[in-house]
């Protein structure tokens, strides 16, 4: 019997040995999607907003199942847990902008989770199929002057991007205390709009989330690749209306 059972078992290594990371990958996320979307949202005042776009819409630069997970597993995740953490306590009350000003006083489920749900919110919104080439307007002008062109901003989002070590997040935010551009990073789900020691604060009007859920199945661990491949599909437009938008306010 053990004779067996060891046959048995060196065996599935054996196989196992052949099959891609790529491949194991993309099992373990079709398992998590069709668990995700088989649970309801947890009851709370948060919801999850429908992606803007078609799953497609994106693609060759960002396939369709990466977009599926990554909303509709990954960010519902998010939400829902959020929702668990602030029921029934004072935070329920709380707007997820006024969770996030207040995130160095909070329990790390709700500074992770809240993160994590807006941070996704906003990716979302700043890509489109129609995306890529260069800003227009103020937010090309303030590119300009504030990194001296727009290939050198390019260059300092990148390697923000593709430094961050583990998972995290590049940002292009207008610090409005020293009134100008800024290119930073944060880990996990945290982001600019949070109250944190050690996070430089200020309006996110470009973000690149590069935990490894966003581009392993098609990228697997070439991260500079999905980088390279965001600058298609970024949406400048609405980049350009948040900072109209920031100085304004």
């Amino acid at each position: 019997m053990l004779k067996r059972d060891f046959l048995k078992n060196s065996l599935l290594a054996a196989v196992g040995a052949l099959v891609s990371p790529a491949v194991l990958a993309a099992a373990h996320e079709e398992q998590l999607l069709r668990e995700a979307r088989a649970m309801p949202l947890a009851e709370g005042p948060f919801t999850l907003p429908a992606l803007p776009y078609a799953f497609t819409a994106l693609e060759p630069h960002i396939d369709a199942r990466t977009m599926e997970i990554h909303h509709d597993a990954h960010h519902k995740t998010y939400v829902s847990k959020l929702n668990e953490a602030v029921m029934g306590k004072p935070e329920e009350k709380l707007s997820l902008a006024q969770l996030l000003a207040s995130a160095s006083k909070q329990p790390d489920a709700v500074r992770n989770n809240a993160g994590g749900h807006w941070n996704h919110s906003f990716f979302w919104q700043i890509l489109s199929a129609k995306g890529g080439g260069q800003p227009t307007g103020t937010l090309a002008a303030a590119i300009t002057k504030d990194f001296g062109s727009f290939e050198k901003f390019q260059e300092e989002f990148t390697k923000a991007a593709t430094g961050r070590f583990g998972s995290g997040w590049a940002w292009l935010i207008h610090d409005k205390k020293a009134g100008k551009l800024a290119i930073t990073s944060t880990p996990n789900q945290d982001n600019p709009l949070m109250d944190l020691t050690g996070v430089q604060r200020g309006t996110p009007l470009l973000g690149l989330d590069v935990w490894e859920h966003a581009y392993y199945l098609k990228y697997q661990n070439k991260r500079p690749d999905y980088v390279k491949a965001f600058w298609n599909v970024v949406n400048w437009s609405e980049c350009g209306r948040r900072y109209d938008e920031s100085l304004k306010s």
